[in-house]
């Protein structure tokens, strides 16, 4: 699928994408860009959407917190949610041992990117849910299980997966900024990987 233009042109030097959001936050979106602006907007749905990352994401599970964000990020990928897609990678790649170098092959290539059969699977469930749920088949649970995926794991993939086209719509429907700088992305997987989720908005 070719990648879509962003509908927002970059300002040299600006380090951020050339926009405000659609409504007015009441904030400063080159400090509180993407999603954290949405939460400062609205603290009264930002705790439960909070609540829910840090369940998913970094809440007890038999799948790393690293393995969670990366399917958060190729979800945010597939949905071309630059925002989302870039925060989570930098997250993934804080707390996988192969860094940023293993989100990038996921991004380029999942079927051929050096990850545990388990994980290549639950990436094709992903992968299933973000263009349909009634995609997701029996085979590919099968698959899934075959190479040693939970029901758990199964049922987490596919609710990681839903809720990340929740998130990248909820970013890109407001036209928030984004920011231009990997190293934005670098700050904000500091502060997740030391404070969560939930300490963000």
């Amino acid at each position: 699928m070719a990648e879509r233009p962003h509908r927002h042109a970059c300002l040299p030097g600006d380090g951020y994408l050339d926009a405000m959001a659609y409504i007015d936050l009441g904030v400063d979106e080159r400090a509180l860009p993407g999603i954290q602006g949405l939460l400062k907007y609205r603290p009264e749905t930002a705790a439960p959407l909070m609540a829910l990352a840090e369940t998913l994401l970094r809440g007890p599970n038999s799948l790393t917190p690293g393995e969670r964000e990366l399917i958060a990020a190729h979800v945010s990928a597939l949905n071309e949610c630059d925002f989302c897609r870039d925060s989570h990678a930098a997250a993934a790649a804080a707390q996988l041992p192969e860094g940023m170098a293993l989100v990038e092959q996921v991004r380029a290539d999942p079927s051929s990117a050096p990850v545990a059969a388990k994980l290549r699977a639950l990436l094709r469930i992903a992968e299933a849910v973000r263009r349909d749920g009634r995609d997701v088949t029996e085979s590919l649970v099968a698959d899934a299980r075959s190479v040693g995926a939970t029901d758990p794991e199964i049922h987490d993939t596919v609710l990681i997966a839903a809720a990340f086209a929740m998130f990248n719509r909820y970013v890109d429907g407001l036209g928030t900024r984004t920011p231009d700088d990997p190293r934005a992305y670098e700050l904000s997987a500091k502060r997740i990987t030391t404070s969560g989720y939930q300490n963000r908005s």
